[in-house]
């Protein structure tokens, strides 16, 4: 009965939202579980019978499943943005989910690397193997242009412009953006394409893909994980590190550095300035001595 409406969320969010397929599926993840619930409960309603009390009900049940307060959040976020296409659609007259109210969110902020302990996971690499330059020129490539994993594992030969220091990425919702890459990046960069990768057996489809498996694929997100997981062990580093710790890393280190706040929004592609404020954490001192800097009513 509702996969008509789930086909339609579906092209909507690809077509004109320009979503990843990995966001499109989270999203479809959502109206899955609300479906679930009405099913197991009996009350299989349509899109156009659901009321508040269906999906606040609804968020009850996955509490009570045991959801934290964080998947909640994105759940309703799901549902929201699935009621928005009904109305839009005219599917819908009025939307339920306009007056659902999200869990309060404690925001947790990720762990900082110092330049230190960068220094010292990337020098955990055992340069003596192939995959160790690969994963040099990775490591140097995420903290020096503070990408995210993704844009890392898609990074084509092709959108490298290293003769005047710059990288194209593409980021979320396949938007494009040039970053700065820094001399170090780039000495990694060019010993591992010249030296290691011309000896990988290049499968078909993956020949402007630049980090490639030992069998020649792409590199999944997953393993970038790992590899960073394992280096950050060797170090003795008990921090909880994932690929995004470098990218936060990046930020946090710019912004304690006094870069402009728009430069590092616009390097880390984030849409808005919001996110980049949370992403670097930033003082109020840092915050108050901006405004008195550039706000003419605080000259």
């Amino acid at each position: 009965m509702w996969e008509p409406y789930k086909k339609g969320f579906k092209a909507y969010l690809q077509l004109e939202k320009s979503l990843s397929d990995n966001s499109v599926e989270a999203y479809l993840h959502d109206i899955e579980k609300l479906t679930a619930y009405l099913e197991a409960s009996n009350n299989l309603k349509t899109p156009q019978q659901i009321e508040l009390k269906d999906l606040e009900k609804f968020i009850q049940w996955i509490m009570e499943l045991g959801m934290t307060a964080g998947s909640q959040a994105r759940i309703i976020s799901g549902l929201r943005s699935f009621f928005k296409y009904c109305m839009l659609e005219r599917i819908v007259t009025t939307d339920p989910a306009t007056l659902l109210e999200s869990p309060k969110l404690k925001r947790a902020l990720p762990d900082v690397l110092s330049f230190a302990e960068i220094e010292n996971i990337i020098a955990q690499i055992d340069l003596s193997k192939p995959e160790g330059g690969r994963n040099k020129a990775i490591l140097e490539t995420l903290y020096g242009c503070g990408l995210r994993v993704s844009e890392v594992v898609n990074l084509r030969i092709s959108s490298l412009f290293l003769d005047v220091g710059f990288i194209k990425v593409i980021g979320k919702g396949d938007k494009e953006r040039l970053v700065p890459i820094g001399s170090d990046a780039i000495k990694y960069i060019n010993l591992y394409k010249n030296n290691i990768r011309v000896h990988v057996p290049v499968k078909p489809g993956n020949d402007d893909i630049l980090f490639l498996n030992r069998r020649g694929a792409k590199l999944s997100r997953v393993m970038i994980f790992l590899i960073i997981k394992h280096l950050a062990r060797e170090a003795g580093i008990s921090k909880n590190i994932s690929p995004h710790t470098f990218r936060h890393s990046f930020a946090t280190h710019l912004v304690e550095g006094g870069a402009d706040l728009r430069a590092v929004q616009e390097m880390l592609g984030h849409e808005s300035i919001t996110t980049t404020e949370i992403y670097t954490h930033l003082d109020r001192d840092f915050l108050r001595t901006t405004l008195q800097q550039f706000h003419p009513a605080f000259k």
